[in-house]
């Protein structure tokens, strides 16, 4: 039960009213009850602070309990009502329940029924703010528009994003290479509070570790030899916003102490500086390593581990959520288009199928960069599985180098032929294989005339008797 939720007692009758207070406050201690005498009384509490049940008179002068309750219905919606009658008539009953009341009670008060009824509105109060809490999630899961992907684990992934941009707390995002860590740190900034702000990102192993210093906290006019001005570092320069630390496990050792103290303190002290600097940014960390092992070597500290880690989200790698590759492709495709100026190009059922086997190591982004690959090569409109075969065939050709070191790339026929041909006797082999060798009825599965198969089997030199 929701040890917050206050209650409000309304009633013209001032004895009746502090009775039912006193009542009330030695069964529910840990909750505050308040007494007005007057409608206007109690939406002026109302209006003050937040209660979770409402128990009024009906028949007061000016403003009777019906109004009182459609009013305070209209300013809090998770408010349940009781309504207090001296008439315990069904017509009573009838018209309380119809004006919103939970529950009603009759005059004079058994203390037995005011408890019951008072335990039972104070659980549908918790019920009603807990579902116009779940519903400001599903609102805030719903604009989780960038992150493609309608599988289980990725239903998981947005409710925890919709969660997490509510509070203001660090966050350690873990997940291989290329699941989209900094996305989903683009997500969270953008559902939280600091969105009006900006997000700026740090990618910690790129900058050497004699200059991370200065542009994370920046540095003052003299502090080492080119620092000509003084200069803000990115703690700073994300005043307001988040700041994502990419690639946090490869942060320097000697750096690792001023970061756990910046967080610690919220201040930082820009290199040369003697005094700190108040900083007002939500941090982020991503990392793709198993820090724990790192701390067990003694290369990450422990207790910033525990600093940034005060809440986690796992990115699922796209192993486990097959199921939106699909999804993933089209959205790239479509997206790889716009970006060249191009009508969308269409991914055939069996692409899409073959793209869905594929383990893709480098989970989305090699997806990406795969499907933008498509859209290049792509002549007309729908990327087929012939298309893929070639694509295929250039990347692994790309990795081919001449005698002098430069690459070496088949012309567009001889590549495509290639890939005709791996085709062709993959699928003629296939189709032997399932039909034990019989042509003829290898001709008909295939849609091929028996002349056709032949020729193309023997063009291949496909032996068809190891299939019998």
């Amino acid at each position: 039960m929701n040890e917050s939720a206050s209650i409000l007692v309304v009633d013209d009758e001032r004895d009746f009213a502090h009775g039912v207070t006193r009542l009330l406050q030695g069964q529910f201690p840990e909750h505050r009850i308040v007494a007005t005498h007057s409608g206007a009384d109690a939406l002026e509490a109302m209006g003050n602070e937040p209660f979770g049940v409402l128990i009024t008179d009906l028949s007061m002068p000016g403003m009777d309990g019906l109004e009182l309750m459609e009013r305070a219905r209209e300013a809090s919606p998770q408010t349940t009502a009781v309504l207090l009658t001296a008439y315990g008539t069904i017509e009573t009953a009838v018209q309380a329940v119809k004006g919103g009341a939970h529950d009603f009670l009759t005059k004079p008060v058994e203390p037995e029924n005011l408890f019951r009824v008072t335990t039972r509105a104070l659980e549908h109060h918790v019920l009603l703010a807990e579902n116009m809490r779940l519903r400001s999630l599903v609102g805030r899961y719903e604009q989780c528009d960038a992150l493609v992907g309608d599988s289980v684990p990725m239903r998981r992934l947005k409710e925890a994003l919709a969660a997490i941009a509510e509070s203001d707390y660090t966050v350690l995002i873990r997940g291989e290479s290329g699941t989209g860590k900094e996305l989903v740190a683009r997500t969270i900034h953008t559902l939280s509070s600091r969105a009006g702000h900006e997000l700026l990102s740090v990618n910690c192993p790129a900058i050497p570790e004699q200059l991370l210093e200065s542009e994370l906290f920046g540095h003052v006019r003299g502090a080492f030899t080119g620092a000509d001005r003084d200069r803000d570092g990115l703690f700073v320069a994300a005043r307001g916003g988040s700041l994502l630390l990419d690639e946090i496990g490869d942060i320097p050792h000697a750096l690792q102490t001023k970061l756990l103290r910046c967080l610690q303190e919220q201040e930082v002290r820009p290199v040369g500086a003697n005094s700190n600097v108040s900083v007002d940014v939500r941090i982020m960390a991503s990392t793709n390593q198993d820090l724990e092992a790192r701390i067990r070597d003694k290369s990450f500290r422990e207790d910033l581990y525990y600093r940034l880690n005060v809440l986690s989200v796992q990115v699922p790698p796209l192993r486990e959520r097959p199921g939106d590759i699909p999804l993933l492709a089209n959205h790239f495709t479509f997206q790889s288009c716009g970006e060249m100026n191009r009508e969308p190009r269409e991914l055939t059922p069996e692409v899409l199928a073959y793209l869905s086997t594929k383990p893709w190591p480098g989970n989305v982004r090699e997806l990406q960069n795969f499907v933008r690959r498509l859209s290049v090569f792509c002549t007309g409109p729908v990327v087929d599985m012939p298309l893929v075969r070639l694509v295929e065939s250039q990347a692994v050709n790309s990795g081919n180098t001449s005698s002098d070191g430069t690459a070496s790339v088949s012309p567009y026929k001889d590549a495509k032929a290639a890939v005709m041909n791996d085709f062709m006797r993959s699928y003629v082999e296939n189709l032997l294989s399932a039909t034990s060798g019989n042509v003829s009825e290898a001709a008909r599965l295939s849609g091929l005339s028996r002349v056709a198969l032949q020729k193309i089997i023997k063009r291949l030199g496909v032996g068809v008797d190891r299939f019998r």
